[in-house]
């Protein structure tokens, strides 16, 4: 079946998982990232180092599941603020969500190789128009 505009953009294509915490004592309801939320989080991970922007993944799994964790309603619970509080939650709690959100959100190394064909440059760098990849 061929798609039309209208298909795509009603398809609800975003996938959730509930994922327990017991750290927390109970369940957390977690969403794959939409196209422009990727691009957020992503944008959030590169800093400017005098001409160049590179990689920083300083709390990036707290930036991550701050995005990722939704309500019922699929609203989010954190902000992007809140990311700085969940830094400081258990390690382990943040692992395993970070690994669900990963996954949901297309944004395991394995995945991206597979969406961009492991592209590489003449000099054997990542081409500049592959994704980031977050490193498990």
């Amino acid at each position: 079946m061929r798609l039309s505009k209208d298909d795509i953009l009603k398809a609800a294509d975003t996938q959730t998982e509930e994922v327990d915490v017991p750290e927390w004592g109970g369940t957390v309801l977690v969403r794959g990232l939409t196209g422009t939320e990727r691009d957020e989080y992503e944008a959030s991970l590169m800093v400017r180092r005098g001409d160049q922007m590179v990689m920083n993944t300083a709390n990036g799994r707290a930036k991550l599941i701050a995005k990722c964790v939704v309500d019922d309603d699929g609203r989010r619970l954190f902000t992007d603020q809140d990311a700085n509080a969940l830094g400081e939650k258990s390690g382990k709690a943040l692992d395993r969500l970070f690994d669900v959100a990963s996954r949901l959100s297309g944004l395991r190394e394995e995945d991206v190789k597979e969406a961009t064909g492991n592209f590489s440059t003449a000099d054997g760098t990542r081409s500049p128009s592959a994704s980031p990849a977050i490193s498990e």
